[in-house]
């Protein structure tokens, strides 16, 4: 098990990233366009800046939903190659099949 504190931390990005996925975007929208004036940009820019940095989505860890585990994650279950082993040795995971030896 990760840290409950990695864990929670990663929740409240998440939180923050939706929060100000709409703000964030019309201001990206504003400082990519070339045919606004520079000034204007500019100072859109500095907005983005003011935000917090846990708003921005590149911040967000993908971690196991099971686990927390950082590392080796499958973004197509959200699951760790751990926990992804576990479940599938149990047959919890329809259409998952585990051949052990």
């Amino acid at each position: 098990m990760a840290k409950t504190s990695s864990v929670e931390k990663n929740k409240r990005r998440r939180k923050l990233v939706a929060q100000y996925a709409a703000k964030r975007a019309a201001l990206k929208a504003i400082v990519m366009d070339q045919s606004k004036p520079m000034e204007e940009r500019f100072r859109a820019q500095l907005k983005l800046s003011a935000l917090p940095r846990n708003s921005a989505k590149t911040r967000i860890r993908n971690r196991c939903e099971v686990t927390g585990r950082p590392r080796a994650f499958y973004r197509k279950l959200g699951l760790s190659r751990v926990a992804l082993r576990e479940l599938g040795n149990k047959g919890q995971i329809p259409g998952l099949v585990k051949s052990s030896w």
